[in-house]
């Protein structure tokens, strides 16, 4: 019998489900790679902490931006590192694999997540749309004839999209999602408290303070890093107000494309928008009181799905029942 895969192959996490195992692989998308060999050292957690803290024989990568394969050669060998991981791969059992991928990408692009695929071991491929697949992993009953809207906020894009009757009517899909709000804190926190953070810092300003809407009690969070003038390692407090504003742009270019969706939504299925709402999805959408702020601008129900950064391969394990 055929072995059914189906990935999120996320610019911030890579999540692989298998048919009647349901998900076997939640990690980062980090790749550690020998810069001499080429050969893998690490991938997913381990990787991850090795960020900003490697020798110089070591390079540690994210092989997929915005959505898309950015390293051809470092994403095969992440998925073929946890496909031998999950004993996945083999002479006599290549897999069917089903991957998920944000809407409006090139046919290009496509390809390269498809021979990555193949090239990693695959017996056939199928490419599905993420908002689509989240909608699904969200408990949305997409196959009606009624509206559904969803927004997928990932690390590298935000999809939005209006579903009915089993597929997508109209969608968009833009550059600014998770990683964009841990950029500008990096960015802001250099240029207004002048201090160097890396990466993973401004990732726990962002899980532990970061909110979408400015508090009258704010939060607050002591951070080291370097301090910008004596180069020498500093610590400071920032609260989550700060936080709003270094994000502030990128949120409201989020909310600038949903409208624009609801705008060219057909009048028929805004009203049913009206009544059954947006339901949010991804990691980005877990900042706290974004859906507060989305409810706002919008004027119609905003839910946060209850699993949120698994709606994408809770999909992929119904879809896979059908491939």
């Amino acid at each position: 019998m055929v072995r059914k895969i189906g990935i999120d192959l996320g610019t911030t996490n890579l999540l692989i489900c298998v048919d009647n195992k349901g998900v076997i692989v939640d990690e980062p998308a980090v790749i550690t790679v020998d810069a001499a060999t080429k050969k893998c050292i690490a991938a997913g957690a381990n990787a991850r902490d090795m960020l900003g803290r490697t020798p110089k024989n070591l390079i540690c990568v994210r092989p997929l931006k915005d959505g898309v394969v950015a390293d051809f050669e470092a994403t095969e060998m992440m998925l073929n590192y946890f496909f031998k991981e999950c004993d996945l791969k083999g002479m006599f059992k290549k897999p069917v694999i089903l991957i998920c991928h944000p809407t409006k990408i090139t046919s290009v692009e496509k390809n390269a997540i498809r021979d990555c695929a193949y090239r990693a071991g695959a017996k056939k491929v199928y490419l599905e749309e993420e908002p689509k697949v989240a909608a699904l992993g969200a408990g949305l009953e997409i196959g009606k004839a009624s509206g559904n809207m969803v927004l997928d906020i990932g690390g590298g894009t935000s999809d939005i999209a209006v579903l009915s009757l089993g597929d997508i009517v109209c969608s968009t899909s833009i550059k600014t999602a998770g990683n964009r709000f841990t950029h500008d804190i990096i960015e802001n926190v250099r240029s207004q408290r002048k201090m160097y953070i890396g990466e993973q810092t401004a990732e726990e300003i962002k899980k532990k303070i970061g909110n979408a809407l400015v508090l009258d009690e704010p939060e607050t969070i002591t951070v080291s890093g370097r301090d910008v003038e004596t180069g020498l390692p500093h610590a400071i407090e920032i609260n989550s107000n700060e936080v709003e504003s270094y994000i502030h742009n990128s949120l409201r270019e989020i909310v600038h494309a949903t409208k624009t969706i609801l705008e060219v939504t057909p009048p028929e299925l805004a009203a049913d928008i009206v009544q059954h709402g947006l339901v949010m999805t991804g990691g980005g959408s877990l900042l706290k009181n974004i859906d507060v702020l989305m409810r706002e601008e919008l004027q119609i129900p905003v839910y946060v799905a209850d699993n949120a950064l698994r709606c994408v391969v809770d999909g992929c394990t119904a879809m896979l029942e059908n491939l």
